[in-house]
């Protein structure tokens, strides 16, 4: 989950396309602003990783969690 001008959502996704990129797992970033009930889930709490639907992390990624779970 992300946000148009979250300098930290801008990392949180160049380190999530890395990681996917290395792992050839696919992922897509959703702009909470998009859609009402997400921003109100939300807030300000962005970046959120989500996989497979559950919530993974938020305003930053932790690589080492998060190659774990995409390799599990």
């Amino acid at each position: 989950m992300t946000r148009a001008g979250c300098p930290s959502c801008v990392t949180a996704e160049a380190d999530v396309a890395r990681i996917c990129g290395e792992l050839g797992v696919e992922w897509a970033a959703v702009d909470v602003d998009s859609d009402p009930e997400l921003r109100a889930e939300y807030g300000d709490r962005v970046p959120v990783i989500v996989v497979d639907g559950a919530e993974h992390g938020y305003w930053r990624v932790e690589e080492d969690r998060l190659r774990s779970v995409l390799t599990s």
